[in-house]
């Protein structure tokens, strides 16, 4: 079993490792559901994984903005490059999904970032990829899967299109059956302590992902209580971030036995 957990500053990142994560899908701005990292974030990130005894794979999320999965030509330039980069880098995967206005996967967008992925792997490199929970945006998900597995994705994060993997246990279970090993089907969102393993045992699958997060208050002494830096509704004093102890208890959850 595999447990992916979601990181979106350097803090996490650590926490993540100290709690036993077995893989880092690394981004920013996840009050938007995750975006490409910077490239400080991404090389600190790398080398925080590369200097333990046993390196714990980087995956790094390609998503330009906010909002749906329909890009644009420049946006789709941006992609490209941002994979490139992360590739260079040494990123042991990528993570990226786009949708056509109709609902499919966009082929010609996915086969751009995966050429660039082709181009800049070193011979001696392996880079996975994942196509993200823009699958859950998708119009009908066994026509995506089947797309997915012809574009030589390697795993589709997904919740089952429900709000939450737990809700979208029945369609997981069916993606993972009709995936036959081709492709693995990889549960995301909502992902607990407490849910993690009525998930896999209802699933079957191998690997699962979780941001394990919890809000912490911001050291800071002076406020200025009446300003805000978006769109004036966050807490500009407090954040979340990745919680060590939640990494743990999800890997202790998630190789033991359910206890009904």
């Amino acid at each position: 079993m595999i447990l992916e957990i979601c990181c979106g500053d350097i803090d996490s990142v650590g926490a993540a490792l100290t709690g036993g994560a077995g893989r880092i899908e690394l981004c920013c701005g996840l009050e938007a559901g995750g975006l490409t990292p910077s490239a400080g974030l991404l090389e600190q990130a790398l080398w925080k994984s590369r200097r333990l005894m046993s390196p714990v794979p980087v995956n790094v999320l390609v998503r330009p903005r906010p909002g749906d999965f329909l890009y644009s030509d420049k946006e789709l330039s941006q992609c490209v490059q941002d994979t490139a980069y992360a590739v260079g880098c040494q990123a042991d995967g990528i993570v990226f999904g786009a949708l056509t206005s109709e609902g499919e996967i966009d082929e010609y967008a996915c086969e751009k970032v995966i050429d660039a992925i082709r181009q800049t792997t070193l011979p001696e490199q392996k880079v996975s990829m994942t196509f993200h929970r823009a699958f859950d945006m998708c119009r009908d998900p066994f026509e995506a899967l089947e797309t997915a597995v012809r574009l030589g994705f390697d795993r589709i994060l997904t919740s089952g299109q429900a709000p939450t993997a737990e809700a979208g246990i029945e369609l997981i279970a069916e993606l993972k059956a009709r995936a036959d090993g081709r492709i693995s089907i990889m549960p995301g969102a909502g992902v607990t302590p407490e849910n993690i393993r009525r998930i896999v045992d209802a699933t079957g699958v191998t690997e699962i992902h979780a941001s394990a997060k919890e809000r912490v208050a911001s050291k800071m002494r002076f406020r200025r209580e009446n300003v805000g830096m978006g769109s004036g509704e966050a807490d500009e004093y407090s954040r979340f971030v990745t919680s060590a102890a939640i990494v743990k208890q999800l890997v202790k959850s998630a190789h033991q036995d359910l206890l009904f």
